[in-house]
């Protein structure tokens, strides 16, 4: 599990930074990369990763603004000419679908795999056997939303000397032990997994904002998450502004990422009014409020260990 910041700018790009996109990769715990935003030239981005556009599964859309969806209409024509065959799902607010669909009309694109467009509200979207992502609604003007994506926990490590002591010998039963709950041997003995299972191992969690105010009601959503990405447009005497354009600061940030006990925080949608001699301030302003941040730039990547 892997993030990886494919644009971190605000607004508009700028010379240092791209506009809005991130992938989630879950090659090995999903055999898919989710996509959170794709503004303007994010398939261009894409080509300095090793993110293939046909392993991008699900899209989850924060809000409609131009620079958080003006790069999907070319990566779903890119994805068709790349060879992409695999269902795509895109999660997005309100006029999502209406978007997509015209800017697909108008250019007579005719994509080579199935496409799903879900209007979403502030509940669970999506639920598997390892995952789930929930929605809620942010403060940015237009109806803008954060998603959790909640890794399930996984079973226990296989308890061997307990197996041994059965007579049960290492191959394919022990895979069989940790998939079903109850297994019998070939010898006629029947297995229940909790029996033969060490304590659970907690799923991981990350939270995705996007562009917002700071509002103590969002931390019931982010609690304890392991990575909390979020919004700093703005630095921290910029209180003012940041509310007026309905965005957050540097501070604020790292204040609800303290507030909601989250391991580690990444700052992302930067203005283009900062510059890179800016940046080292803006990470401090944020670490003098809670130590584990970071300051995300363009193909930042972040791994998200089993813990």
């Amino acid at each position: 599990m892997e993030l990886t910041f494919l644009g971190t700018g605000a607004g508009t790009p700028s010379k240092e930074r791209n506009v809005s996109a991130l992938a989630l990769t879950l090659l090995q715990e999903a055999s898919g990369v989710w996509l959170f935003d794709c503004g303007e030239a994010t398939q261009h981005q894409l080509l300095y990763t090793n993110i293939k556009p046909g392993k991008i599964n699900k899209i989850f859309i924060t809000h409609m603004h131009g620079d958080h969806i003006f790069g999907l209409p070319g990566f779903l024509s890119s994805r068709s000419f790349l060879g992409g065959t695999e269902c795509l799902t895109i999660y997005g607010p309100p006029g999502i679908k209406e978007f997509i669909d015209t800017s697909l009309l108008t250019s007579q694109t005719h994509l080579t795999y199935p496409l799903v467009i879900r209007e979403i509200d502030s509940q669970r979207i999506f639920e598997d056997n390892q995952f789930t992502v929930d929605c809620f609604g942010l403060d940015h003007g237009v109806p803008s939303f954060g998603f959790r994506i909640t890794e399930k926990d996984r079973p226990g490590e296989l308890l061997v000397d307990k197996l041994h002591s059965k007579g049960i010998q290492p191959g394919p039963i022990y895979q069989q032990i940790k998939d079903k709950p109850v297994v019998t041997t070939p010898d006629g003995q029947t297995l229940y997994r909790e029996q033969f299972l060490g304590p659970s191992k907690k799923g991981r969690t990350i939270s995705i904002l996007g562009d917002t105010r700071y509002k103590e009601e969002h931390i019931q959503f982010i609690q304890d998450s392991d990575i909390l990405v979020h919004e700093a447009t703005f630095n921290q005497t910029s209180e003012e502004r940041a509310k007026k354009y309905y965005h957050s600061t540097t501070a604020q940030a790292a204040e609800i990422a303290k507030k909601a006990n989250a391991d580690m925080l990444v700052l992302t949608h930067i203005s283009s009014r900062y510059q890179y001699d800016d940046y080292p301030e803006l990470l401090k302003e944020a670490r003098a409020i809670f130590p584990n941040t970071e300051l995300a730039f363009d193909l930042f990547q972040v791994p998200i260990p089993i813990k």
